[in-house]
């Protein structure tokens, strides 16, 4: 684990917020991850289940929790499963956990080997009226590939046929969706680390260097910040730019054009989302700023209206129409494309293809549910963009927000973004 341990208190009060969603007799259980085969003997770093972490903070493989508020003995209702360290699995791998160090770090004070995982669950099982398992359920999630769940889900069904089986998703995507004050304070320091990578790239962007050059200055902050990208870096200079998920990253830099960024740094698990769009030579041209500044103008505007009871595809909407007057400004739309709009092709989307913003915390794209209102502890990205292949060259913005009662709370607003000062930076 490269991060500092989280205070367990924040575990405690994620599984004390989910205890409360349950009915009576109710069981829960969550899974690891898998860890991924590559190619040959390889696999990939294992990525935690993100409501696991939720729950634990718990970085291994092969765990498991248990919940099960109701249960008659007490120890019983929180109990943690572990992969037993061995000294043959430790020399390969490196240090697991022990019993005392996964009390100490989650909170949870029951620990036992996953070993012992169905004997106890047989146990408790037999005490519970409904059984709680989970899946990814995210709205744009891909799932060709069976995984851990799935497994546990077809098993536990096999062995306790009669038990009633119900979702976790919805509740865990409603519990996540609002971050609570420990959570908020994690993101804001992904977000600082996030800034201090872009400062780092200020000075360093001039024609001559590479794309990849530029990411390789981000990784040197991450990496010595103890922390890491968020998601695959986008460097796009020049026409590469009007690649929303460009990744190629390996271009040369040239005077004149623009550099995108849509880079975020994750601590602790917890991610950030930037996007910043500079000149390659430190300078904007009339176009470009002017360009610049249509994107910064709608930046704000929507910003602003981040607040509880406002639906994200209303908040979406008011975008685009503030970014249609912006590109009949700037001569890229014309009044007749306007006319001959329809509700399914909106004129906008020629240059604004994308959404305006989503859900950020453990996961990039966090889920929940965004059909509803948004609440107080939603924490959004903001990120409008204009594409002009024509041009060859884009300019996408992007802070990452969060929506409170009193207005909305930008974690970015110390990262330079009026074009002024951009210019300024990189000139010093």
């Amino acid at each position: 684990m490269r991060h500092e341990p989280l205070d367990p208190k924040l575990f405690t009060e994620n599984r004390a917020r989910l205890a409360k969603l349950l009915p009576p007799k109710s069981i829960a259980v969550f899974n690891a991850n898998d860890v991924l085969p590559i190619n040959a003997d390889a696999t990939w770093p294992l990525r935690q289940n993100s409501d696991l972490l939720h729950l634990t903070g718990v970085e291994q493989e092969e765990t498991l929790l248990l919940l099960f508020p109701d249960a008659d003995d007490e120890k019983m209702r929180e109990v943690l499963f572990l992969r037993e360290p061995n000294e043959l699995n430790e020399l390969w791998e490196g240090h697991k956990l022990r019993k005392d160090e996964a009390q100490k770090r989650t909170g949870i004070w029951q620990v036992k080997w996953t070993q012992d995982f169905w004997q106890v669950f047989h146990r408790l099982v037999c005490e519970a009226e409904r059984v709680f398992l989970n899946t990814n359920e995210h709205k744009r999630a891909a799932c060709p590939v069976q995984t851990r769940d799935d497994r546990f889900i077809a098993e536990v069904q096999r062995r306790y046929p009669l038990h009633t089986y119900q979702r976790l998703a919805p509740l865990m995507h409603a519990l996540r969706l609002v971050k609570s004050g420990r959570e908020v304070a994690v993101i804001d320091r992904a977000c600082q680390l996030t800034r201090r990578g872009f400062m780092r790239v200020l000075k360093f962007v001039e024609p001559g260097k590479t794309e990849t050059d530029v990411e390789a200055e981000f990784a040197h902050e991450f990496i010595r910040g103890r922390g890491r990208f968020a998601y695959d870096p986008i460097v796009a200079t020049g026409a590469n730019a009007c690649c929303l998920h460009y990744q190629e990253n390996a271009a040369p830099l040239k005077k004149g054009q623009l550099l995108l960024l849509d880079v975020g740094a994750v601590v602790a698990n917890y991610n950030s989302d930037m996007t910043r769009t500079i000149p390659v030579s430190g300078r904007f041209s009339r176009r470009q700023r002017a360009i610049y500044n249509a994107v910064l103008r709608v930046l704000r505007a929507s910003t602003a209206a981040l607040k509880p009871g406002l639906k994200p595809k209303e908040w979406q909407k008011a975008s685009e129409a503030m970014m249609t007057e912006e590109l009949l400004s700037l001569g890229l739309l014309k009044p007749s494309d306007v006319k001959k709009q329809t509700d399914e092709k909106p004129a906008v989307k020629k240059y604004f293809m994308h959404g305006l913003g989503h859900p950020i915390g453990l996961d990039v794209h966090d889920v929940g549910d965004t059909t509803q209102p948004m609440e107080a502890g939603w924490v959004m990205t903001v990120e409008p963009g204009i594409y002009i292949p024509a041009e060859q060259m884009a300019v996408r913005l992007e802070d990452t927000v969060l929506i409170t009662d009193r207005g909305p709370v930008n974690f970015m607003a110390n990262i330079p973004l009026e074009a002024d000062e951009i210019e300024d930076a990189m000139a010093r």
